[in-house]
């Protein structure tokens, strides 16, 4: 790609290790975004992240071995008041708990 664009390797690299939205390894097919940010903390995203890795058998910042989902956490999703939130794909699935994990799963499964 460097070579395409006529530039070298290491800014390629740099921008794609800066910006989120680029992977240097390959992602599921949907991708987990649980948000840990102060709201959502409060009211228990850390069990509902705990849920996912364990229902999934993956860490956050992985992906499935048959690469349908990739986990990631994220600092925020601006929708504070309905936390703890958790994002997949483009679709917000809030007041989300641990109970409710297996369920919303199904539906991209």
């Amino acid at each position: 790609m460097a070579k395409g664009l006529d530039i070298p390797l290491t800014k390629v690299y740099s921008v794609a290790t800066f910006f989120k939205a680029f992977s240097l390894v390959p992602r599921g097919r949907h991708l987990i975004s649980v948000c840990l940010g102060t709201a959502c903390h409060v009211r228990g995203s850390d069990k509902v992240l705990d849920k996912i890795e364990r229902d999934l058998c993956i860490k956050h910042g992985g992906t499935t071995t048959d690469q349908k989902f990739s986990l990631e956490t994220v600092n925020c999703v601006g929708a504070c008041a309905l936390g703890p939130m958790v994002m997949i794909d483009d679709e917000y699935h809030g007041q989300m708990t641990a109970e409710k994990v297996e369920s919303v799963l199904a539906k991209y499964a």
